[in-house]
């Protein structure tokens, strides 16, 4: 058979990887994997439970956080399968099929938790500018629509990756670069033309970076109004509303932007320093982000749970 032959063979399955080097290790990693999954998983939803069964906690600011607890329990659900199936059993093949559905949801749910935080970083703008009239501006329906318009946005913004990656031929290349899919890991073993992906891929990576943008523009006008109060005390109380979501963003963006750049830039870089990143990506904002959000006060309900989720 000629190497151009050869070359056409389609391939009908991919092989996910764990941490390169470390495969005798495996089967160790998982039982922390599993627990950190475990904690992720109950913590968001012991939030989206609470904040639902307690009506003192009807409030924008606590929507805004069930909308983060949401986009975290899907970013988990999502990369579980394949993370568990890599790491516990050792059974690394996925279809072409489910890599793309997976790449598709991780994407849709790390979008959303993208404009999460840039929601409510507008929401702690106001909070700051407008405190007075802070609830009559972001009412409960408000606060629904948004989340609504957000969700589809990102959605629609995602919808074409899947599609764009199923026109691609697979042909030699079958080892993916991480134990779950990914559209810039998968885009990459393609045999055939893929820069409609790579120029889409980073349209989308740049509107990610812009909301980041928008972010540090809401600090820093936050900053501004701060420094403007008279009193330690009161800058102190403004500085405290807003500490929890700047760790979460510090938390998110952190390795999503490292990861990127690896992807792009660091061509040459250990594959188990890319694994790691991409690892901690999906594992840090679900674990940790009930954890910032239980810094400061209790949630009020019958769970006797040290929870808060002041922001």
């Amino acid at each position: 058979m000629s190497v151009h032959n050869t070359s056409v063979i389609e391939i009908s399955t991919f092989f996910l990887i764990g941490i390169p080097g470390l495969e005798h290790a495996h089967i160790w990693l998982s039982i922390p994997i599993c627990l950190m999954y475990l904690v992720a998983i109950m913590g968001n939803c012991i939030i989206l439970f609470l904040i639902k069964t307690e009506t003192s906690l009807h409030e924008p600011m606590y929507y805004f956080l069930s909308m983060l607890a949401f986009s975290d329990l899907g970013l988990s659900i999502s990369s579980l399968p394949t993370m568990l199936r890599t790491f516990l059993l050792n059974a690394t093949e996925i279809s072409l099929d489910a890599c793309f559905a997976q790449e598709f949801f991780i994407h849709v749910f790390s979008a959303m938790e993208s404009s999460v935080l840039f929601i409510m970083s507008i929401d702690r703008f106001v909070a700051v500018y407008n405190p007075l009239r802070y609830t009559s501006i972001l009412t409960g329906s408000k606060v629904f629509k948004i989340g609504l318009i957000f969700a589809a946005l990102c959605i629609t913004l995602i919808l074409p990756f899947p599609f764009t990656l199923k026109r691609l031929k697979f042909c030699k290349k079958r080892l993916l670069s991480h134990s779950y899919c990914l559209h810039q890991d998968v885009m990459k073993v393609a045999c055939s033309d893929n820069r409609v992906n790579m120029i889409y891929g980073f349209f989308v990576a740049v509107l990610s970076l812009l909301y980041l943008v928008c972010i540090s523009v809401s600090y820093m006008l936050i900053l501004k109004i701060v420094l403007g109060i008279a009193s330690h005390k009161g800058r102190l109380k403004f500085f405290n509303t807003c500490i929890s979501h700047i760790c979460a963003v510090f938390i998110f963006y952190t390795p999503i932007i490292t990861l990127a750049a690896l992807h792009r830039f660091a061509k040459n870089v250990s594959p188990v320093i890319g694994a790691i990143i991409a690892d901690i990506f999906l594992l840090a904002p679900p674990l940790m982000n009930p954890i910032v959000y239980s810094v400061k006060s209790q949630f009020p309900c019958h769970f006797n749970i040290n929870l808060c989720i002041c922001y």
